[in-house]
């Protein structure tokens, strides 16, 4: 199948509304705080929407539909044991501080509650995995403009080779997204990725009802599929009798708790979205607004996985056939679906191929399924011209917000937390502006280079659980205690933070997953364990990190003196004030909001047990 007109015009609108809504928003760009923080001016349900919006991105797309075709159904642990139990204590618990302390950054508040050095190594590893996140999301936009041939033709007329296509496509993406951001901020960024939510929705809505339709319904994939990917906790007694490789204590504990609130308690990129509120009441419903969508986002993103992986063995790239008698390619459709077979692809899930076109095999002689083409498969197989036009749409509306929500949050830490910290303290703050227009152009060359990283890894969720294992896993632990015990002290956390991130490098490099060599998957300082999949290996890695920072943290803060308390007023659950809902109806209020979130939660976990 070939895009026509129509699908090029459904992305081309799309295009022309992403930057127009930028050119809009540039003449209210007039201070740094309109620039980074969006002028705290920004309703709850916007920010809601753009909360969930910018986690929206190639993780949670391609991540997600790469995830559901290797592990099944237990992937929805990533949304309803690993994020929403953590999005309804950042709201209720965590917000009145980060919120109330009237920090710019989540890097600043780790200053006003511990000390410089704190945020000075907070700053840099976040900036780091900024980087890394936005190059995921690039990566996987390029990847889908390959596999779907949308420039062949054009590479072709022009004389150049298509091995350019990628590079071609990690371009086109970093240049769209610098230029909405340029112009209008955080601002543009939010406003965008509420558009690029309403996207996604309508994009794949269509392809969950078609693909459902094809096999049968739930009970259908239930026929063709063992029972472990299509019950969510089945075989996590044993780490090698379910998909993901992972028993339930890693499941929970690495996952449930140490991932999950690591990164929605402390990631700025989500954190952000809820500190451009304009009101604290706002602030702590915007990740409760979030919950609400979040906990169905599976049927979306996870679902079109498992189909795909359920359906006869396909022939790769057999869609774009579109030349010859009827007769003829068919013959080529068959003769392309047994090469498939050979080849170990499953259903819609082809063999990776390497540089020279071979098939990619691990250590153990086994096929390496390229789980990552999941959706754009599933896009191709499915829908007509026109939905097709609107699928593409949602997946490219998806890389834009996450690519853009980890540029904001580069560019706002980077000028605040580093910059303005320790390179240029008393500039203007048309300076600071203008730097936060420099960081974004610079920030998106440096995601560029970590693009081409993601080629290592067949499933880009496992690259950024790997990220999140060193960075916000220990980082979680220093706030847990700064938070909620007031003895923590400045040099206990500093020493903490950098103790966990050496304890998740120590155990990185020292296992492998099963079927890996040493190299950027571990391994690297010896091998003494091999875990079942990558997924358990990242898992204990943030249980390893978070532990160490942990119990550091505890013995350091004990050894050194404490601030006064004076000076935790405000920063310290104990010493806070707890905000009046008085004036906020019943059925509006976080804690009401918190506890159906939560019921409905259990409710899916047990449907799907």
């Amino acid at each position: 199948m070939q895009l026509t007109i129509i699908d090029w015009l459904i992305m081309l609108v799309y295009f022309g509304f992403v930057l127009g809504i930028g050119f809009a928003l540039k003449r209210y760009m007039k201070s740094s705080t309109d620039f980074f923080l969006a002028g705290r001016s920004i309703p709850a349900w916007v920010c809601g929407l753009a909360f969930i919006s910018a986690n929206l991105g190639a993780q949670e797309v391609i991540g997600m539909g790469a995830s559901g075709a290797k592990y099944g159904i237990a992937t929805s642990h990533f949304y309803w044991i690993g994020a929403i139990p953590a999005m309804v204590f950042v709201g209720v618990f965590m917000m009145p501080f980060y919120y109330g302390s009237r920090a710019r950054s989540v890097p600043e508040y780790l200053r006003l509650r511990f000390d410089e050095k704190t945020r000075g190594l907070n700053a840099i590893s976040f900036a780091v995995m900024t980087v890394f996140s936005s190059g995921i999301s690039m990566y996987a936009m390029a990847k889908l403009i390959v596999s779907l041939h949308i420039f062949d033709r054009a590479f072709t007329a022009m004389g150049l080779p298509s091995t350019w296509i990628f590079h071609a496509g990690i371009l086109v993406s970093a240049v769209i997204v610098l230029a909405y951001i340029l112009l209008g901020g955080l601002t543009s960024a939010m406003y965008n990725e509420v558009l690029q939510f309403f996207f996604i929705v309508a994009g794949f809505l269509p392809l969950v009802w078609l693909g459902l339709k094809n096999v049968g319904g739930w009970s259908g994939i239930q026929q063709r599929l063992s029972p472990e990917f299509t019950h969510s906790w089945q075989g996590f007694g044993h780490a090698n009798t379910n998909p993901m490789g992972v028993e339930w204590f890693g499941l929970v504990m690495g996952l449930g708790f140490v991932l999950s609130f690591g990164y929605w308690c402390t990631d700025f990129l989500v954190v952000q979205r809820a500190m451009a509120a304009d009101s604290m009441s706002a602030a702590r419903r915007t990740p409760l607004i979030a919950a609400f969508p979040k906990m169905l986002f599976p049927f979306l993103v996870i679902l079109p996985g498992i189909i795909a992986i359920a359906l006869p063995t396909q022939a790769r790239g057999h869609w774009t056939v579109a030349a010859g008698s009827k007769q003829e390619v068919a013959q080529q459709i068959d003769a392309a679906n047994n090469q498939a077979r050979e080849a170990g692809g499953k259903g819609l899930i082809p063999a990776k191929i390497d540089d020279r076109g071979g098939v990619v095999r691990d250590q153990g002689g086994n096929v390496v399924l390229d789980y990552d083409l999941a959706i754009p498969n599933m896009l191709l197989h499915y829908l007509p011209t026109g939905m097709l036009g609107l699928g593409l749409t949602a997946l490219l509306a998806s890389f834009m917000s996450g690519m853009a929500g980890n540029v904001t949050a580069f560019n706002t830490v980077w000028t605040y937390d580093i910059y303005q910290s320790y390179i240029n303290r008393g500039a203007s703050d048309e300076h600071y502006l203008w730097m936060g227009r420099a960081a974004t152009v610079f920030g998106i060359a440096l995601s560029v280079m970590a693009a081409y990283a993601a080629t290592r890894f067949n499933n880009i969720m496992d690259m950024l659980q790997l990220v999140f294992a060193f960075v916000n896993a220990p980082l979680f632990a220093t706030f847990l205690l700064g938070m909620f015990w007031k003895r923590t002290t400045g040099h206990g956390a500093f020493i903490g933070l950098l103790s966990g991130t050496c304890a998740a490098a120590i155990h990185q490099g020292l296992t492998l997953p099963a079927g890996a060599g040493a190299g950027i998957k571990g391994g690297w300082l010896g091998l003494v364990h091999t875990y079942p999949s990558e997924m358990a290996q990242n898992f204990w890695t943030a249980i390893f990190a978070w532990i160490t920072c942990f119990v550091v943290t505890i013995v350091i803060s004990l050894l050194t003196h404490p601030r006064a308390e004076s000076e935790l007023t405000g920063l310290v659950y104990s010493l806070t004030k707890k905000p009046s809902e008085q004036h906020i109806a019943w059925y509006a209020r976080p804690a009401t909001l918190a506890v159906i979130v939560l019921i409905a939660t259990a409710l899916l976990n047990f449907i799907f047990y």
